[in-house]
């Protein structure tokens, strides 16, 4: 399992100690130990403790600039709870399971971080600060220099043995042509005026060679 680095037992414990009463909810320590198990599966080659951890350093970089840390936090946590790859209920079914644990917690707050969880599916604009923020920091890799962005590239392909080059660079494509779309890569000013240009560069290049005609 990959280190845990931020994304650690006594970190979670704390959070959810502040955001969730147990009982009803069960206690920080098997929530953890759940959430671990999950990131922690067979396959998870990028989808785990490690991107948590990536996650985390990022929130505590912004932290100031959120409207409802905590929210922010747990739905980092909780964003890819449950993952197949390819599955677009992955996220639902992440905000589902985070719903499950958490009766202990204000209703408004169990609102507040399904709907930061369900803003990393991207199927429509983010309206609120902290969910522009969300999006931020789960694609922040994007602005990483070019070989560390490529070495995501390849955990991300690893989680996808199943399909053949073609299919999985076909939907890459698609998801990468999504992203080329937007006005502007990132949603908030703190991330664009750090990692745009950086991102935007990362996004053309692959686009550019996984749209080029392959060699003879």
């Amino acid at each position: 399992m990959p280190k845990a680095g931020r994304a650690d037992a006594a970190r979670f414990g704390a959070l959810w100690r502040r955001c969730v009463a147990s009982p009803p909810s069960p206690d920080g320590a098997r929530v953890y130990a759940d959430l671990a198990s999950r990131l922690g599966a067979p396959g998870r080659w990028f989808h785990n403790l490690s991107h948590i951890d990536d996650c985390l350093q990022r929130f505590d970089e912004v932290s100031p600039h959120l409207d409802d840390r905590d929210a922010v936090e747990v739905a980092l946590w909780f964003h890819d709870a449950v993952y197949e790859p390819g599955n677009p209920d992955n996220e639902r079914r992440s905000a589902e399971l985070f719903l499950t644990q958490s009766a202990g917690a204000r209703p408004l707050f169990r609102r507040r971080v399904a709907a930061l969880i369900l803003t990393t599916r991207r199927d429509r604009t983010p309206r609120s600060n902290d969910c522009k923020f969300i999006d931020d920091i789960d694609l922040a890799g994007f602005g990483a220099c070019w070989e560390e962005f490529m070495g995501n590239g390849k955990l991300l392909r690893r989680e996808f043995a199943g399909q053949s080059d073609a299919d999985y660079n076909r939907g890459l494509a698609g998801f990468l042509g999504g992203l080329k779309r937007r006005p502007r890569f990132f949603r908030t000013d703190w991330f664009a005026g750090r990692l745009e240009t950086q991102a935007r560069s990362n996004l053309d290049r692959l686009l550019a060679d996984l749209t080029a005609p392959a060699k003879r």
